[in-house]
């Protein structure tokens, strides 16, 4: 930190970029008293544009054209680095080096190679580190998890769980740093990651998979003739290349608790945008979640009893993880959406560079490097014509 205050960055002023930068503008307005002041001092993109209007919409200081200058910076102590999975690596690395507390997107890297190296790093350096498994962060996700933590309704038997997306639906979307990259770097990695992160989350370590098949359905893209934000349209030649990863993956896995698992992610269902939910039944109850309706979740146990007893609609509030203190109108029914779960994000990052103990810490970078193996095991078992692969 510099002095009493903390300076942060974002590398990356993509899609997932802004959601970082609009949360650390908002993260001090969360929870208790006692958070330094934090100073918004830079966006960092190679898209100039990108970098300038990021920085003005979110009220940060300067714009810069690369992650040298943030590193460079006396000013930052705290960066998320937002950039395409391949550039994780280098830029995270540098920033260590560079004594700054690095907050990494998902996935962590491409590579199990990459992501121990990034581990390596980290242990070095002594700084703060996490990974963005920002579904964590959700009340009712965190909520279910509590009930099986706690036992209460014993234990799982089968989490069912998807991340549908329809963003590759299109054969004329332009082709993107997405699209390459070897087997597993596609929908699986790039949506796949969440749901198993999230999978464990919820129901523990997942000790092996099988069945996995990754197909791609849309074999070329055309190249675009400009610079497109996220998912966003954007004007296309007529030049194409091929696509070289999978559209989506589906899977079975085993977990260390016994339950089974069944897993699928797409990024060509068409009419979802952003489709994540999953079923999980377990000894004495079982819970539903629909990021559709992310201010609720499904819930049975054996009470009540008798004509009433069923599913129920359980909505977030007070009682439930993140809320009190984290919405300026905390109480049930009034509803919060993705974009809050990366403000409580930042909050605890931040708490969590500050010294202060009173939120769940980031997944650390050994959890990531522990995505990036599950995620090698499922394409592992693709590539073995769906034998059962461990992970290790």
């Amino acid at each position: 930190m510099t002095g009493s205050s903390i300076g942060v960055a974002v590398v990356g002023a993509g899609m997932a970029g802004r959601s970082h930068a609009a949360a650390y503008r908002s993260a001090s307005t969360l929870y208790d008293e006692g958070l330094p002041d934090i100073r918004l001092a830079a966006i960092a993109d190679v898209n100039p544009a990108f970098a300038g209007d990021t920085a003005r919409r979110f009220g940060f200081e300067r714009a810069e054209t690369g992650w040298e200058a943030v590193a460079a910076a006396d000013d930052v102590d705290v960066v998320s680095v937002v950039v395409a999975n391949p550039l994780h690596r280098q830029i995270v690395e540098g920033l260590l080096a560079a004594g700054k507390h690095v907050l990494c997107e998902k996935p962590m890297a491409p590579t199990v190679e990459d992501a121990e190296a990034m581990v390596d790093a980290a242990r070095a350096s002594g700084r703060e580190t996490g990974v963005g498994f920002v579904f964590r962060r959700s009340p009712a996700v965190a909520a279910v998890r509590d009930q099986v933590a706690s036992g209460a309704i014993g234990r799982p038997l089968h989490f069912n769980g998807h991340y549908w997306c329809d963003y590759g639906c299109d054969p004329k979307a332009p082709m993107s740093w997405r699209y390459k990259g070897d087997t597993g770097s596609g929908a699986l990695s790039d949506v796949g990651s969440h749901l198993l992160d999230l999978a464990e989350f919820v129901c523990g370590p997942i000790q092996s998979v099988r069945g996995a098949v990754l197909p791609t359905v849309i074999g070329e893209r055309p190249l675009p003739l400009g610079a497109a934000v996220g998912h966003a349209a954007a004007e296309v030649s007529d030049v194409t290349e091929p696509v070289e990863n999978e559209d989506l993956a589906t899977f079975t896995a085993s977990f260390a608790s016994g339950a089974a698992g069944t897993i699928s992610v797409s990024r060509v269902a068409y009419g979802l945008a952003n489709s994540l939910g999953f079923e999980l039944f377990a000894e004495r109850g079982a819970a539903t979640f629909d990021l559709a309706r992310a201010g609720e979740f499904g819930f049975v146990d054996r009470t009540p009893a008798g004509p009433t007893q069923g599913y129920r609609q359980v909505l977030v509030g007070p009682a439930h993880p993140y809320l009190t203190g984290g919405l300026p109108m905390d109480f049930p029914g009034v509803g919060y959406g993705q974009n809050d779960l990366f403000t409580f994000q930042a909050r605890a990052f931040l708490e969590q560079v500050a010294g202060l103990d009173r939120l769940p810490r980031m997944a650390s970078f050994e959890e990531g490097l522990h995505n990036i193996r599950l995620l090698d095991a499922v394409t592992a078992s693709a590539k073995a014509g769906g034998a059962e692969a461990a992970i290790d």
